[in-house]
């Protein structure tokens, strides 16, 4: 898909033409300009041919339904993934997203990590993806409800591109995807943290910690020596001043790495306004050297963090067995 031209293609169009054209894509989800009747056959044959509306994708269910990933092909061979994720008859559909392609902080436990870093996504192939899903869904009458950018890379280092595409999505003519339903997910990167702070748009944070102290977080996540866990805390804190909103702390459970009851009394010493952090704690998913908690050393250190008041969550498994779940996406061949 190449919607990169569109405007300047339309430039020597009435005005109407880009809310036409935007209802056309984002709202009635037409795969190809033919489908497009509204608009003459001329600029119709025009935007097929500088502006296609195909994604060279493969997509892959996982056995339950519940997971579709997609491995997407852009246009100059790059490959990213995307997953679909559905919770049952709550009909929620949240549609995690890369930002991309690869990533350069390496983190240990992540199978993004150990692919490198290719280059940042452009606005549009962070749409592609969310569009992708939205027509897989249109066939069953079901819509894309949440957007999570936990997929492929570290969003604050694609800062603005991201939010060009998130303006995109909650954008009234375009997805109009409440910001509220739109979360970014960043291993703790201190200037992105403070800049969205500033941002009009109420867009849910969440910050990967995945370990309490310094040393041993450094040696899971190689960005801490420049994003120290202090660092983090501050920029969080100025965060909650400015916002008033809630914070996810996602916590990756690996075994005898990070997952004993000394290391959750560290963790409840770190939040300090504890009616304004969620912990999310996510089971490792295998990618490497580590593995995953027991579900008893799960049950202590959730149960230390409650004691404490803080409110904390298992997050739902989608996808492991398709290589979909938290940390698991590559960018391989399905």
């Amino acid at each position: 898909m190449n919607l990169a031209d569109l405007n300047k293609i339309l430039k020597s169009e009435p005005a109407y033409r880009q809310k036409q054209i935007e209802k056309l894509v984002y709202r009635d989800l037409i795969e190809n300009w033919r489908e497009a009747k509204i608009l003459p056959l001329a600029l119709r044959e025009k935007l097929d041919k500088e502006c296609p509306l195909s994604i060279n994708n493969k997509i892959i269910i996982s056995d339950d339904k519940k997971t579709a990933k997609a491995l997407i092909i852009l246009d100059d061979n790059l490959k990213i993934e995307s997953v679909l994720m559905r919770y049952g008859n709550s009909n929620r559909n949240t549609v995690c997203v890369s930002s991309q392609v690869g990533c350069p902080l390496g983190c240990k436990f992540c199978a993004t990590g150990k692919i490198g870093f290719k280059r940042n996504l452009e606005p549009m192939e962070i749409i592609e993806q969310v569009l992708l899903f939205a027509r897989y869904l249109k066939k069953e009458k079901a819509k894309i409800t949440n957007i999570v950018f936990m997929g492929m890379g570290e969003p604050f280092l694609n800062y603005e591109n991201v939010f060009e595409a998130i303006k995109i999505l909650n954008d009234k003519d375009c997805f109009g995807l409440g910001a509220r339903h739109i979360s970014i997910s960043t291993i703790g990167i201190t200037e992105g943290i403070e800049k969205m702070a500033e941002e009009k748009l109420q867009i849910n944070l969440a910050v990967s910690l995945h370990s309490v102290d310094n040393e041993s977080r450094s040696k899971i996540i190689p960005a801490n020596k420049k994003y120290p866990i202090e660092k983090i805390f501050k920029a969080i804190e100025n965060y909650l001043k400015k916002t008033k909103r809630r914070v996810m702390v996602e916590y990756m459970m690996m075994d005898k790495v990070n997952d004993s009851i000394q290391d959750a009394e560290k963790l409840a010493k770190l939040i300090t306004q504890k009616h304004l952090y969620l912990v999310n704690l996510i089971l490792y998913n295998p990618t490497g050297i580590f593995k995953p908690s027991s579900k008893e050393r799960i049950k202590k250190f959730k149960e230390v963090l409650e004691k404490k008041g803080i409110s904390a969550t298992e997050r739902y498994r989608f996808g492991k067995e398709i290589k979909a779940a938290c940390g698991q996406l590559a960018g391989g061949v399905i």
